[in-house]
């Protein structure tokens, strides 16, 4: 029972030729999703049996994509609150060189790396290229700025004096290094 594939296959080509792309496009959406009109010609459904399948109305369902088209919207909204979420790092109040202040900043990077991945999922959905690149750039700059904070203290990356090797604020200065009481001071 082996089938000869080739002459099958263009006996398909020859059903879809002789279609216009018109035709077939309202065949696809009228079945409710594409390929429909493919299996229409090939598979042997016809017109009468596709609108036995409508609803009661009488009218065909929308496509998906144009359901989920009216609200782009939504989604250019999450990249803009995420973007304001990965500017807001920039305005960080406090100094986030140990303790409670350390981990609330790191924890606030993983947020924004969040909102990056959550926005960047409704733009893919919504196939908004822009904001898609502008989501991925707010998961990079969460994951970094959280990286900056962590690498020195798990032993990855060399600590300095903003980023001790500890997240613990014993035996860390608080003060910064120009307003240091230890060193002397020379008269103007």
């Amino acid at each position: 029972m082996s089938k000869n594939w080739d002459a099958e296959l263009a006996k398909i080509d020859k059903q879809l030729a002789s279609i216009s792309d018109e035709q077939l496009l309202a065949t696809s959406q009228g079945a409710g999703g594409p390929g429909a009109g493919a299996q229409g010609a090939a598979g042997g459904v016809t017109r009468a049996t596709q609108t036995r399948a409508l609803p009661a109305g009488g009218a065909a369902p929308a496509p998906a994509a144009t359901v989920s088209a009216g609200r782009s919207w939504v989604a250019w909204l999450k990249v803009i609150v995420a973007v304001g979420a990965a500017a807001g790092l920039m305005f960080w109040p406090w100094p986030a060189r140990c303790g409670t202040p350390l981990i609330g900043f790191t924890a606030a990077t993983g947020g924004v790396a969040l909102l990056g991945i959550w926005s960047a999922v409704g733009t893919w959905r919504h196939r908004l290229g822009l904001a898609h690149v502008a989501s991925l750039l707010v998961t990079v700059w969460g994951i970094g700025l959280g990286a900056r904070e962590v690498l020195p203290r798990v032993g990855y990356a060399v600590p300095t004096e903003a980023r001790a090797a500890t997240w613990s604020c014993e035996g860390a200065s608080l003060t910064s290094p120009t307003t240091d009481s230890t060193q002397p001071t020379t008269p103007l």
